[in-house]
């Protein structure tokens, strides 16, 4: 697969609890995993933005890369868990996580208020600014990444 086919996503980093809480101003905790239903979609290689959310400025923050393939999320089957999933079962899981490696910080916050300016150009389908959308794990098209890129 060339560089400029591989997928792209965007990690919404909610801030909520237990593992999704980290920041890339903190970058030895930067690192982790990304919970997703969608996870599977997500390869070693992918680049990832790291979305900030649930703070003063929600905005991508920087970039990590997927480091592992997708499996099973351990905690969807551990009744003491806040992320147990009583219709998860092992032999049909519904929370896979993938391994993500910090790579930088970007010179400045890219706030989402920004991004929806430029709603036009990044395409009708960003998922990232439809109304509503809570999901983790977001594509990105090459297209897309490079323009959020030069927005740094």
């Amino acid at each position: 697969m060339r560089p400029d086919q591989r997928r792209r996503t965007i990690g919404v980093r909610k801030g909520l609890k237990g593992r999704s809480r980290y920041s890339v101003n903190a970058p030895d905790k930067a690192g982790g995993s990304v919970r997703s239903t969608d996870a599977t979609a997500m390869q070693p290689g992918d680049g990832v933005f790291l979305y900030h959310s649930s703070c003063a400025v929600p905005g991508i923050a920087g970039l990590a890369k997927v480091a592992t393939a997708a499996y099973p999320d351990p905690t969807q089957f551990d009744k003491n868990s806040d992320y147990y999933d009583p219709k998860s079962t092992r032999e049909e899981p519904r929370w896979s996580l993938v391994d993500v490696k910090f790579d930088r910080k970007f010179k400045r916050t890219i706030t989402l208020d920004e991004i929806k300016q430029h709603g036009d150009a990044l395409g009708e389908g960003f998922a990232l600014i439809q109304r509503g959308n809570r999901l983790s794990v977001l594509p990105v098209t090459a297209a897309q990444w490079k323009f959020l890129l030069a927005l740094e």
